[in-house]
């Protein structure tokens, strides 16, 4: 007997439970041998909480195992269903939180060696212990091995590795997405950190993953309050009359300045705003309350930074500012066209802009009142993108030809001196050609779309940097799914892009890729869209085609101004 067909009508089941669920009934008997159900608990009554059935006398090794991972749902009272399919040691020793295997299908397969099975999972993501998720492609197969033994005369699993492996459909109705936030380095902006929790376990989980620091995509681009070391002293995060009171070890709290312990009180009020019974929060050292106190000198730090309402574009081959509608000439600009500009950038912070020309194979910055510079010259280059701190980047192959990413500040450089510049060579871009690299609005992760062999990945890597706020590295990066083959892309908020695969002769249909959300979601299509933008929130996404600039209107496409092309939101 196996598994095989089990998650797929389980998944049916759950789905048609699902509209029951959002309506809010909070509990779900899974399939299978008859469990009972109970009321729900207080705090979070829309959160589902499904209730496996027992072992059942005379089950077979296969179904022993089968069972157990079904029951590994049912996460209530730490798991108690599920530890009744496990010896008493393993029921023990077994720790179901250190990660999750979702998947797409499972089955149980013997392995020739007594008593041990394999649960053979075709594996969509991993979730570990902190609520970090790694996506998996289809066909990725993973073998967890699975020991059993008799107990009284019943087959109970003897040995088996910590973790529980949960259906797809079954995961996406547990577990919900929850950003965690920490700081830029300055401590001027928030960066969210998107992580997945069981929905009604988020208020503990996310303070201890918060405590656990970024996850690797960020590690080194973003920084955090809490000291290195510190641990939750005990171990929940009670809430109480909507206070969460975030029990700190003593030492590691009280060594740390009054701005530091305000800047943690910050972070976790932050990361709490999805938790609709979180009001407040409390640093307590060991169960004492430690005071906060603000005397003005720390500032909250800024959450979904927005863009200037401005766009930059390209108009009877001359620099414009395209807004509300009408374009308009650059402020104090010398004229360009003699360089055919092409795929225009403006910093957020200053007049400095950037643009390639028409074959992007040259860079050049454009101060106001200097002539136009050329920045670099290469078989192609990306589109050009500005940090906060006026860092203009792009990519193309150097001069081996391998991918490379290069930063360049000429922002308050005089005509005709040098200007700093950086090149990185990430080795997760070996062999990979960059379509698009684009910085977020906070400065600290870059959104870079990169093809080989014809596929392309939409990926987002941390940005790390110097004291003096100089590019230093990229992180490996954490990949977005997406159902098409995007070539240009950019960001819409701190946490969602917008993708397409531009065509000049066919429908297009842009992409919203969410950190927060595994699944795509298609725009409507529309003909000949061959570049893209993108504003505050998802009302400004526009889109270009060799008809005009049209903005996004509900699930249609607005007609704009004709004539400029290439717009772009400074950034």
């Amino acid at each position: 007997m196996t598994g095989r067909g089990r998650p797929a009508q389980l998944g049916a089941f759950l789905l048609a439970l699902l509209v029951v669920v959002l309506a809010g009934c909070a509990r779900i008997p899974i399939s299978g041998p008859v469990g009972k159900s109970s009321e729900g608990s207080a705090g979070n009554l829309n959160a589902p909480v499904f209730l496996p059935a027992a072992p059942q006398p005379g089950a077979s090794p296969e179904t022993i195992i089968d069972y157990f991972y079904r029951a590994g749902s049912g996460y209530e009272d730490d798991y108690a269903v599920a530890r009744q399919y496990l010896t008493q040691a393993s029921s023990v020793s077994w720790k179901p939180d250190q990660r999750a295997l979702v998947y797409r299908d499972a089955r149980v397969v013997a392995t020739g060696t007594e008593n041990v099975y394999n649960y053979e999972l075709d594996v969509a993501y991993t979730v570990d212990a902190d609520g970090i998720t790694t996506q998996s492609p289809e066909g990725t197969v993973e073998r967890i091995p699975v020991t059993v033994t008799q107990v009284d005369g019943e087959w109970r699993i003897s040995a088996i590795p910590d973790g529980t492996a949960i259906a797809e459909e079954t995961f996406k109705v547990i577990y919900g997405a929850y950003p965690i936030y920490f700081y830029d380095p300055t401590f001027t902006y928030a960066v969210p950190d998107v992580r997945w929790f069981i929905r009604n376990k988020t208020v503990k989980a996310m303070t201890s993953a918060l405590l656990a620091g970024p996850a690797p995509y960020l590690r080194g681009a973003v920084a955090s309050a809490f000291p290195s070391g510190i641990k939750l002293a005990r171990e929940s995060v009670p809430v109480v009359s909507g206070a969460a009171q975030v029990d700190l070890t003593a030492k590691e709290l009280t060594e740390t300045s009054p701005e530091d312990r305000l800047r943690m009180q910050m972070q976790l009020t932050l990361t709490f705003r999805s938790q609709p019974d979180v009001v407040n929060v409390e640093l307590r050292a060991n169960q004492d309350l430690v005071r906060v106190e603000d005397n003005g000198s720390v500032l909250p730090p800024v959450q979904d930074k927005s863009a200037p309402s401005r766009q930059i574009a390209v108009s009877g081959n001359e620099l414009v500012r395209y807004e509300n509608n009408r374009i308009s000439p650059l402020p104090d600009m010398q004229p360009v066209s003699a360089l055919d500009p092409r795929f225009p950038a403006e910093s957020p912070v200053s007049q400095t802009a950037a643009f390639l020309n028409e074959s992007r194979t040259t860079l050049y910055s454009i101060n106001p009142g200097q002539p136009a510079r050329a920045l670099t010259t290469r078989s192609t280059l990306s589109r050009p993108s500005f940090s906060l701190n006026d860092w203009v980047w792009s990519a193309g192959p150097g001069g081996n030809g391998a991918t490379e990413v290069v930063a360049f500040r000429p922002t308050g450089v005089a005509e005709g001196a040098s200007v700093p510049s950086v090149t990185l060579a990430p080795a997760w871009l070996a062999g990979r050609s960059v379509k698009e690299f684009r910085v977020s609005r906070e400065g600290v992760r870059a959104l870079v779309i990169s093809e080989q062999n014809g596929k392309t990945r939409v990926q987002v890597a941390g940005i790390i940097r110097g004291g003096d706020g100089t590019p230093r590295e990229l992180t490996q990066p954490t990949t977005l799914a997406t159902d098409s083959n995007p070539d240009q892309g950019a960001w819409v908020n701190d946490s969602t892009v917008v993708v397409m695969k531009g065509a000049a002769a066919a429908n297009v249909t842009p992409e919203l890729l969410s950190l927060t959300s595994g699944q795509p979601q298609q725009l409507a299509p529309w003909p000949g869209l061959v570049a893209l933008s993108a504003g505050n929130g998802q009302e400004e996404i526009y889109g270009q085609s060799s008809e005009g600039i049209f903005q996004r209107l509900g699930n249609g496409w607005s007609p704009q101004i004709k004539g400029p092309i290439d717009p772009s939101y400074p950034g």
